[in-house]
């Protein structure tokens, strides 16, 4: 005989799965609408992207297709990532809305600066790379390109390349939030930190290595700025982790 649930234990998990349901179809909605609306310009999108390698080419140099159906899935798949990138603010809102009414007063005024500062920081991370990172590491490589060589670089190839580093440097400026998470959590203190800075040097400086092509440019290009993010880091969580175990009443 199984114990059934009663009706009043029933009702709050019925309505929060009604809430999540809401909050999914809502993102999902958006992200589909944001990439209808990117789909027709996908060309345009990955000429845009394909800017920094085509401007430190000889004259005449240019992207190749190896793959028969690589020109209309490579700048789908772009779209699909620009969509995606676009709709977080408001992929993030519908997790937000979700989860709020069950925080802390407290909780509410940490959590969403620490959200809404990941998000910047992680776009920042992405335009860091395209506007210094990009034009820096494809001008050096095509300097030491040996002589007689052509330096023509697959779509798939190049579109794969530059959304690791994307991804690799926007998650490296999510380094400041992380070192917050890890003080109010008190895992960490702001002394410590500070103590281990030379063995945060040390790994970011690992890091770098293996997330970046192997020239010492691109390295220290992501080096340099988790040194500084580090430093800042630590700023912030000597000012917000005091306080950071205090629980105020819900709101």
């Amino acid at each position: 005989m199984t114990a059934e649930v009663p009706d009043d234990e029933q009702r709050p998990l019925i309505s929060h799965l009604l809430e999540l349901r809401m909050r999914l179809l809502r993102g999902l909605w958006g992200f589909g609408l944001v990439l209808l609306l990117l789909l027709p310009f996908a060309n345009r999108l990955y000429a845009w992207l394909a800017q920094p390698l085509l401007a430190k080419l000889p004259k005449g140099g240019q992207l190749i297709a190896t793959q028969v159906a690589a020109p209309f899935f490579t700048p789908m798949k772009l779209a699909l990532v620009a969509a995606l990138m676009l709709a977080m603010p408001w992929l993030l809102y519908q997790l937000w809305a979700f989860v709020a009414p069950g925080l802390y007063r407290r909780e509410k005024r940490l959590a969403l600066p620490l959200l809404v500062s990941a998000l910047l920081l992680f776009y920042a991370g992405c335009a860091f790379a395209y506007f210094l990172v990009l034009p820096t590491v494809f001008g050096f490589l095509a300097r030491i390109t040996p002589e007689g060589v052509a330096m023509m670089t697959d779509i798939s190839a190049y579109l794969d390349f530059v959304l690791v580093l994307f991804l690799a440097f926007g998650l490296a400026f999510e380094l400041p939030v992380a070192l917050v998470i890890l003080a109010l959590l008190g895992w960490v203190t702001p002394e410590q930190l500070r103590e281990g800075r030379g063995y945060a040097i040390v790994g970011i400086f690992i890091i770098a290595a293996v997330v970046t092509p192997p020239d010492v440019i691109s390295q220290l290009l992501l080096a340099i700025p988790m040194c500084l993010l580090y430093e800042a880091g630590i700023l912030a969580a000597r000012i917000l982790a005091p306080a950071g175990g205090q629980r105020d009443d819900l709101a």
